[in-house]
């Protein structure tokens, strides 16, 4: 079943000048494996539509099934360079809750917000 990756994980975000920091923390180890799968860097970039002009690193950190995103050249020149407030370290963060991963149905009963589904 696809769902929304906010079924699967939540997300925490900093920015610093015209880069952006967006993690994503799985809430079950399992939910973890699938998204080291699906939420590649590539994928994490091109679900930004164009926003983010710069490279995306993605790092691991299995202990707590968590990814670190890096996004360069996401935030139109940093909060004192631009008009566009929508840009910054927290709205990217909340818009890549709405990316789409595949979840096995066996993994249903572990979705958070069935009710939303």
């Amino acid at each position: 079943m696809h769902v929304l990756l906010q079924h699967v994980a939540h997300a925490r975000s900093g920015d610093k000048g015209n880069t952006s920091n967006i993690s994503v923390f799985a809430y079950e180890p399992e939910f973890y494996e699938l998204l080291k799968q699906q939420l590649t860097a590539e994928r994490f970039k091109e679900h930004y539509r164009g926003a983010i002009k710069g490279n995306v690193t993605r790092y691991d950190v299995d202990g707590l099934h968590a990814m670190n995103f890096v996004a360069e050249g996401a935030l139109g020149g940093g909060v004192s360079r631009s008009l566009c407030l929508d840009n910054y370290g927290k709205a990217l963060s909340a818009a890549i809750l709405g990316f789409e991963v595949e979840v096995p149905d066996a993994l249903h009963s572990k979705l958070r917000g069935q009710h939303l589904l």
